[in-house]
């Protein structure tokens, strides 16, 4: 999905408290009626106490109302166990004796209620490990050389090309930035032999490195799923998988097209519920996308502005459902949420790949866009909440909502503080003003949509692979933890909003062959509101 509010405005950085005030913690003198004395009054607590702190300190009582229910029941029941004597203890164990078939049947019962218990939970599903691909040097497109090659290429009149440069100046994307090399040609050779190209070096490249950095080997592997939404060739893109790396012959392969930048969830998902059916399994995931077929040589600014923003990359990802591949593995996957509003007929259309009036083949982006992802973001977090919100704030949640709807008050909607729940946010880089809307509505402060802001300027809109750069940006800068909760979100063609929830198994290194390996450092940058590159 691609962005199409390329003004909107710059990062705002969202307060994460309430400030303290000018008041601060500042005490003022006053005179007491006593000759030479001055007595300091008790500071305004309303104003130097910080409100977040007392948010916390509620989150925290309800969280673990539960675990300070129980420990003082347990000591009870402790000491009363302590004060048995010899005798008591004899005299349980006649009873027990005496009443042998009422121990057996409780027995069984129990061995009975907990096989029963764990058969019918699902089977935990870990992310092994995952790649991205990282383009060459050679194929990068600074904005003067895209700009010069597109107007030498004579496709585009001079307002096009006028509008292309806005959308760049404003885009969020840096000068580092590829795309593939069959658009580098004057003109351009964009041809079903390039795509293949594209296509082979983004995904043969992510999955050499997964292979290499996992030790599996690709006949261990039970699933291939693979997602891209533009370029559906015969052989499959899964099939060119399984001929390249010689997979074995009854492996389950997929291949998803037509589902927009949100497919890589959606292939997550298929993934782990074939890994519920299929036990002691591996699953390989490809997310990619392809420029070389799908770029618009026509002026309809609609379809414009996908040129501006998406660029090649790619990912994939090696999940498991083996116990034994726990302790080595990054991620255990929690949940994964899915919305599709798809059912109204703006939703559907708001993506819609189509020909213009000049037969010229194009995506077009609805100007409704954005109000649209709001709605199916709304949909997605309403259904997600109750699985990952801590119970603080679902009850808050559920207070304004009861003051709406029951009691008819006029209160706002309270949006729940996912910061409680997750300590990473991996938001789809589809453009800039879809960060900024998330930053906003979500109230996530700027280090929150960091990963997302820097993948965009970097690497720029790599559809359903983006997500993954993201978690590696986070790796890379050594902030994820054991424990550590991660939001994927990603919208896409249809119109579908979808989450993905992982949780840490250990503290993550920065890994040496990365996408962000040689550039880390660098960032974060600054990102102008509007860039000049004249």
């Amino acid at each position: 999905m691609a962005d199409e509010r390329p003004s909107a405005a710059a990062t705002a950085s969202a307060s994460s408290g309430i400030g303290i005030g000018d008041g601060g913690g500042r005490l003022l003198r006053r005179s007491s009626g006593s000759r030479g004395s001055r007595r300091l009054p008790l500071p305004d607590f309303l104003q130097s106490v910080n409100l977040k702190y007392v948010k916390l300190g509620y989150h925290y009582l309800v969280t673990h109302l539960i675990t300070l229910t129980l420990v003082p029941l347990m000591l009870g029941v402790a000491i009363e166990v302590g004060r048995l004597g010899p005798e008591d203890i004899h005299q349980l164990w006649i009873h027990l004796k005496f009443n042998l078939v009422s121990v057996m049947t409780c027995s069984a019962l129990l061995v009975f209620a907990a096989t029963v218990y764990f058969m019918s939970r699902p089977r935990s599903v870990f992310l092994v490990d995952y790649a991205c691909h990282k383009p060459s040097p050679n194929i990068r497109v600074p904005f003067a050389s895209f700009m010069e090659h597109s107007k030498l290429s004579g496709s585009f009149d001079d307002k096009s090309l006028e509008f292309q440069r806005r959308i760049l100046e404003r885009s969020g994307l840096g000068e580092q930035t590829a795309l593939p090399p069959a658009m580098h040609y004057l003109p351009p050779r964009p041809s079903m032999d390039a795509a293949r190209q594209e296509a082979e070096t983004v995904m043969f490249s992510a999955l050499d490195e997964l292979f290499h950095k996992t030790g599996v080997k690709p006949k261990d592997v039970g699933i291939l799923v693979v997602n891209c939404s533009l370029f559906n060739p015969t052989p499959s893109l899964s099939a060119m998988i399984v001929n390249k790396y010689k997979m074995r012959g009854n492996i389950r392969s997929y291949n998803l097209g037509g589902m927009g930048c949100s497919a890589g969830v959606i292939a997550i998902d298929l993934a782990k519920d074939m890994l519920q059916v299929h036990g002691n399994d591996y699953a390989i995931v490809v997310s990619t996308e392809n420029i070389t077929q799908n770029w618009y040589f026509g002026n309809r600014r609609s379809m414009l502005i996908p040129n501006c923003l998406f660029r090649v990359g790619g990912a994939a990802m090696l999940l498991s459902n083996r116990r034994s591949d726990r302790r080595r593995a990054k991620y255990e996957l929690l949940h994964t949420v899915r919305t599709h509003k798809g059912a109204d007929d703006k939703s559907f259309r708001c993506v819609y790949q189509e020909e213009d009036e000049n037969a010229k083949m194009g995506v077009s982006l609805s100007k409704d866009l954005m109000a649209i992802a709001g709605q199916a973001l709304k949909t997605n977090i309403t259904t997600m909440g109750p699985l990952v919100l801590p119970l603080s704030e679902q009850i808050i949640f559920f207070s304004f909502l009861v003051a709406r709807k029951v009691f008819k008050r006029a209160v706002k909607p309270y949006i729940p503080d996912f910061r409680l729940a997750f300590h990473h946010f991996c938001i789809h880089a589809g453009g800039r003003a879809v960060i900024d809307e998330l930053e906003k509505n979500l109230q996530l402060t700027a280090e929150h949509v960091e990963a997302s802001r820097m993948t965009l300027y970097r690497f720029g809109n790599t559809s359903s692979s983006s997500i993954w750069y993201e978690l590696a940006y986070i790796e890379a800068k050594g902030r994820m933890r054991k424990g550590n909760r991660v939001w994927q979100i990603a919208f896409g063609s249809g119109f579908k909003c979808n989450s993905a929830v992982w949780r840490a198994l250990r503290t993550i290194k920065a890994s040496e062959k990365g996408p962000w390996a040689d550039c880390i450092d660098q960032f974060p940058v600054a990102i102008p509101e509007v860039y000049d590159f004249s």
